[in-house]
């Protein structure tokens, strides 16, 4: 049970932020607890760097922001890495990773991140919105990356963001070759739709989801170089399709894009995996090449408690694994906690759909 849970944290010396509850408002239970309850994580991205388990989360902190579209209430400005040496170990929550004040060209709002090793080098990408300012007073979303030699950090951001990458949400895949992709993109407060045209229109649109007749916006994808830090080639379009081998269309709130896109390959097929945002659904496409096109397949997960569902997904100790967040220390769609649940495919590659919530 959820009280016995977090009797435990306290037990081994670690504060909780509160009670973790056996059940939703809504009556159903809570299919799995939260990894750590003494900080607030969302937007987990997980590795496996040498034989250990590392997550690299947002870092939720209180604020009195109202919830708007543009996620204003997201004010997180560090990040804090997770660590444990398996599945259902105790987990140690690292020190300060990376605070904004540290990157050069930052000036708030550093959303959920990712991490990649190569050649003793551990390098974090990150969201934040830059020194600019557009007709609501915000700065516009770029990518950065820094680097350590520990998968701890610290990190030492790079003194510009990525050229060539833009909004938020990287995701960096490393494929068999050794050749790595970096995935980034978020519409609404990402600001995707502000860069329909290759460069950022300030006085854009804030969201494009009037456009239901239309192919959705994608995700973005792009080599990068062997540095790790640059990108290769201009960044190309995820495509997603429907069954029936056409774009998937802005109306399709329940199959398009909007945000969190992490790969993964199993089977000799790359899963493009992504949130529908405003329908709250994890999603998942596959395709023959880590570009695509990706074809549509199913959910991976239905609806969370809390607005946003962004995840990632690894395979260590011979299964599968999902990382995710919801709100249910808090309340408060600003305010979520990380946690985990085993992932299970079909015979046919084919992913079985969990409940966040279930009877």
């Amino acid at each position: 049970m959820a009280y016995r849970y977090v009797a435990a944290v306290l037990a081994c010396g670690t504060a909780s932020l509160a009670l973790a509850q056996d059940r939703a408002p809504d009556g159903r239970r809570y299919l799995s607890q939260p990894l750590v309850t003494s900080i607030y994580t969302a937007d987990p991205s997980a590795h496996v760097f040498n034989g250990k388990i590392y997550i690299y989360p947002s870092h939720d902190v209180p604020t009195e922001t109202p919830d708007d579209d543009l996620g204003n209430q997201y004010a997180m400005h560090d990040y804090r890495v997770l660590k444990m040496d398996k599945i259902g170990a105790p987990v140690t929550v690292g020190p300060v990773a990376l605070d904004v004040r540290q990157v050069p060209w930052a000036s708030q709002q550093m959303w959920a991140p990712d991490a990649a090793y190569k050649n003793g080098t551990y390098y974090l990408y990150f969201p934040a919105r830059d020194k600019t300012k557009d007709k609501n007073g915000l700065g516009k979303f770029m990518v950065g990356v820094a680097t350590s030699k520990s998968p701890m950090g610290p990190f030492k951001a790079e003194p510009k963001p990525i050229a060539g990458a833009f909004s938020m949400d990287p995701a960096v895949f490393t494929d068999s070759d050794g050749k790595s992709y970096l995935y980034f993109g978020g519409i609404w407060g990402g600001q995707l739709q502000r860069w329909k045209n290759g460069t950022f229109d300030p006085n854009g649109s804030d969201t494009d989801l009037g456009q239901d007749t239309k192919p959705a916006l994608t995700g973005k994808v792009a080599r990068l170089n062997p540095d790790m830090k640059s990108l290769a080639e201009t960044p190309h379009d995820a495509v997603i399709l429907d069954e029936a081998g056409k774009p998937v269309l802005g109306g399709d709130h329940d199959k398009r894009f909007f945000e969190a896109s992490w790969m993964f390959k199993r089977g000799g097929h790359y899963y493009y995996t992504y949130s529908t945002g405003d329908t709250h659904f994890l999603n998942y496409a596959t395709g023959t090449s880590p570009y695509g096109p990706f074809t549509y397949r199913g959910h991976i997960m239905n609806p969370v408690q809390g607005w946003t569902t962004h995840h990632s997904i690894i395979e260590t100790g011979g299964k599968w694994w999902l990382f995710y967040a919801d709100t249910q220390l808090s309340g408060k769609n600003h305010l979520r906690n990380v946690k985990l649940t085993e992932l299970t495919f079909n015979a046919d590659g084919t992913i079985k759909t969990i409940d966040p919530l279930v009877k």
